[in-house]
């Protein structure tokens, strides 16, 4: 077990060079693959639900919509209480126990799904416990930021948070792979046939292949197991006041960890039944949600409550609003289009959209069109890829200014992506409109990665270093909600045979967010200029 870390100050070039660097380098190497699963079991949803379709699972569409959903409310929700784990728990302690629980969601998932009859109940509750997955991401950021230098933040976050995202590539390629072979054996249970056209990355499957979906679920154990043991050996708690003062035993750190992430799940099912139940609009839900989470956590007595009113302060900072709306543009964006892409290439291009006897349907397979399961990886490839760039590109020219220049190039690929999603809805051969549709979305993927790489840079530049693991994580947190908020917004917009709506609405966010880049951090007299 690697040692706690005291008088650790990365900023001291002396410390940095002669032993800092490698030891920040051997964190940041375990950190990535960690994060890289926690996303694949959190969003592993926007895939499984296309298999269900194409197997004939008795749900409907909508239904399957609110399974990725669900998951994104939950994960989205858990950041809140990860935001603010590394203080009290130290990175060690948080790395290996929330990477270690994701065990629970993902042979959960696989058991389900290897019966069609298994209730909708028991998909919900698997998808939930994702969650956990999505909200490792506030935890992990908070932790590498204090492991780095400041002049090489953008570079260290953009890789964490890069190539961590990849798990959501990873997620896409490997999971349609493994679902066409016995990869456990009988230990796997049993196959179902296709009753629909699948595809992988390498070519279409057809109707009739048996299929093996719980693959979806028990893949991921292959590297859960090793990578528990690689996080407890492997990292590092910085047992320093500005980071984990009072870290304590690793068992008192997990209690405190399970009872924060068991509030966070306590909200999160409560704004579910809001939701599902109550059906209260979502703009509601989520700030009852949000709030709910933020005063319980608040409530908890003794240390910890010490500790988080001490973490607290960064709300009283205006910065830290204007950061999470602006980074819920880059990655709210990034992980909300990751969780819906798939889905909404097979509803709007894996259908004929016709008249019949007057009214315009939607539910004729279209033989013609692409494999959701062959294009769906890419989006979220080029996102994740470029994110680390876009880092690098802040650490010289600005954070700002790339954020600015990213805010135009998004506004305009969403207006685009909107144009052809309208074609595409009202044609009865809508793969004619797939190749502008996709690359105008590629482009608008590959902006939210930069973007987000260029946040890092600016709100590692603007706060202090105590405030910038938690302000990394909280909005972080908010910016997860795109992953609940653009499937759901996308669900609700298909149904009523609008999708384009969706897509113009999110262009008019990312207008405001080019007015409150330029005001707060472009303009002359700015605070913070081109931080």
């Amino acid at each position: 077990m690697a040692k706690d870390l005291t008088n650790w100050n990365p900023e001291d070039e002396q410390q940095w060079n002669s032993y800092g660097k490698k030891i920040a380098t051997r964190n940041l190497w375990i950190s990535i693959p960690a994060l890289l699963v926690g996303f694949a079991v959190w969003l592993y949803w926007g895939i499984i639900t296309v298999q269900m379709m194409n197997l004939g699972f008795a749900f409907e569409k909508s239904e399957l919509f609110t399974l990725m959903a669900i998951a994104g409310l939950s994960g989205a929700t858990l950041r809140i209480p990860s935001t603010f784990f590394i203080r009290i728990a130290g990175g060690r302690n948080t790395i290996f126990l929330t990477t270690a629980l994701l065990m629970i969601p993902a042979l959960g998932a696989g058991f389900a799904l290897q019966n069609p009859e298994t209730p909708l109940w028991q998909f919900q509750l698997w998808a939930l416990l994702s969650g956990i997955g999505g909200g490792n991401f506030a935890s992990s950021m908070s932790n590498i930021s204090y492991f780095y230098p400041k002049k090489v933040q953008g570079y260290s976050l953009g890789m964490n948070a890069g190539l961590g995202n990849f798990g959501v590539t990873t997620m896409q390629i490997l999971v349609p792979l493994v679902m066409t072979i016995a990869l456990f054996g009988s230990m796997g249970g049993d196959s179902l046939a296709l009753q629909s056209t699948s595809g992988t990355l390498i070519g279409k499957i057809p109707a009739g292949t048996q299929t093996w979906i719980q693959n979806a679920g028990f893949v991921w154990m292959l590297w859960l197991v090793p990578l528990a043991f690689a996080t407890w050996f492997g990292m590092n708690n910085i047992a320093d006041e500005h980071v984990s003062p009072n870290v304590g035993s690793p068992f008192v750190a997990f209690a405190k960890i399970l009872f924060m992430l068991a509030i966070g799940l306590l909200t999160a099912t409560f704004g579910l039944w809001l939701l599902l139940v109550q059906h209260l609009d979502k703009f509601i839900v989520l700030p009852i949600v949000i709030i709910m989470t933020v005063v319980l956590l608040k409530l908890i007595p003794g240390a910890i409550g010490q500790n988080l009113t001490r973490q607290y302060q960064i709300f009283k900072n205006k910065h830290t609003w204007v950061m999470t709306i602006i980074y819920t543009m880059t990655f709210g964006s990034f992980i909300g289009y990751a969780a819906g892409f798939g889905l909404a290439i097979k509803v709007i291009f894996g259908f004929k959209h016709v008249i019949v006897d007057g009214v315009m349907t939607h539910n004729i397979a279209n033989p013609d069109g692409p494999s959701a399961l062959m294009y769906a990886w890419t989006g979220p490839f080029i996102g994740a890829l470029i994110r680390p760039v876009g880092g690098m590109i802040a650490d010289k020219v600005g954070g700002a200014r790339v954020t600015q220049w990213v805010s135009i190039v998004m506004i305009g690929s969403a207006l685009g992506v909107a144009y052809y999603m309208q074609l595409a809805y009202a044609s009865a051969t809508p793969q004619d409109y797939f190749v502008p549709f996709l690359i105008l979305f590629l482009v608008l993927f590959t902006a939210t990665g930069i973007g987000n790489g260029s946040t890092f840079k600016t709100i590692a530049t603007i706060f202090d270093k105590e405030q910038a693991g938690p302000v990394l994580g909280w909005t972080s947190a908010i910016a997860a909600y795109g992953a609940f908020l653009i499937p759901k917004i996308l669900g609700e917009q298909i149904k009523a045979t609008t999708p384009q709506y969706a897509l113009y609405g999110f262009a008019i966010f990312y207008a405001v967010c080019l007015v409150l880049n330029w005001w707060f951090y472009m303009r002359k007299g700015a605070e913070f200029h081109n931080p």
